[in-house]
């Protein structure tokens, strides 16, 4: 009888049966891995900036942007209301991060439901309902609108820097900022809560001096009640201007960085790939770090134009290497 063919695998074929499965299993996980950190960099976020006309929504849409309002792109601004309908700005650092200026709610005819039909209410992650002198029936209408809809608000009052302003010139003897800023929130709850708004979260801001007043606290309560990729998505796209803030973004970047550290280990264990194949992946990742803490020039540019110095000296600033200009042959 013919002789059977021998079952013997022989130990060179083994090896290359070895190679073969490593290859399809480190593709399959790299595929998960570029999944994950795609999802992560496509992660959109809408919020929708309104109230009455003349309280700085535009300067404030702006302002949260990074920008001024003579820069380009930004949205405009005037006495009177110059936004017809809602109008979307990206951010310009993070385009999938888009802050809306929405007509102004200020008319005799207002009604909130009909309002957030108009300007598609879903479409939006949270709102921020801003007024500059005082919140009236409108604000507290939409507040009410808003949370039978389900949907994040919280309340912005803004020019509080020409407020303290107006107290030191009435008051210049008796002037005390923390006061002044407390009797302003608690007239603003008072105003809410006769017009039916439950419990109102109010913020203090000026658009012109960010770092200042309510700032830090709105960043830590939209971190805090945001999750998944809408934070990580704000955390990145807020202006960090605190050290609380910029340890927020340095916490949301460390949670992914190991997804980049491993799709990189990945691609140089499959088999006859050079490890150069990594390095524009490696260069992006470090530039856009630097972009995220505000370390590349057009940053610095723009820390330079709000006054904080040149940016020959701004530059010289910057401690870490990695904070500098990289490139693949460095």
């Amino acid at each position: 009888s013919p002789a059977m063919p021998s079952l013997e695998l022989r130990e060179q074929d083994l090896a290359e049966m070895g190679s073969l499965i490593q290859s399809h299993v480190v593709l399959e996980v790299s595929s998960q891995v570029q999944t994950l950190l795609d999802s992560l960099d496509a992660a959109t976020l809408d919020i929708a900036v309104t109230g009455e006309s003349g309280a700085g929504k535009s300067t404030l849409v702006n302002a949260l942007r990074g920008l001024s309002d003579a820069d380009p792109g930004a949205a405009p601004t005037g006495v009177v209301e110059t936004t017809a309908e809602p109008t979307a700005y990206p951010h310009p650092g993070l385009p999938s991060v888009r802050l809306w200026d929405l007509p102004g709610t200020g008319t005799p005819s207002f009604r909130a439901e009909r309002y957030l039909e108009q300007v598609e209410l879903m479409r939006y992650d949270f709102f921020l309902l801003v007024a500059s002198e005082r919140f009236r029936e409108s604000h507290a209408q939409l507040a009410r609108a808003l949370a039978a809809a389900g949907r994040r608000f919280y309340f912005i009052r803004t020019k509080v820097d020409q407020d303290l302003g107006a107290s030191r010139r009435r008051r210049p003897a008796r002037c005390q900022e923390g006061q002044v800023l407390a009797e302003i929130r608690a007239d603003c709850a008072r105003q809410l809560e006769q017009g039916g708004a439950a419990a109102p979260r109010v913020f203090l801001l000026s658009a012109f001096q960010l770092r200042r007043f309510d700032f830090p606290r709105l960043q830590a309560t939209l971190a805090e009640e945001l999750a998944g990729h809408k934070r990580h998505a704000l955390l990145l796209a807020l202006p960090a201007l605190t050290a609380e803030a910029v340890g927020r973004r340095k916490e949301a970047l460390g949670h992914h960085v190991w997804k980049k550290a491993l799709l990189a280990s990945l691609v140089s264990a499959l088999p006859g790939l050079p490890l150069q194949l990594n390095v524009p992946m490696l260069v992006e990742t470090l530039g856009s770090y630097r972009r995220s803490f505000g370390l590349d020039e057009a940053s610095l540019g723009a820390l330079a134009r709000a006054g904080a110095g040149s940016p020959q000296r701004l530059r010289a600033q910057v401690r870490s290497a990695l904070g500098r200009e990289v490139s693949p042959a460095a």
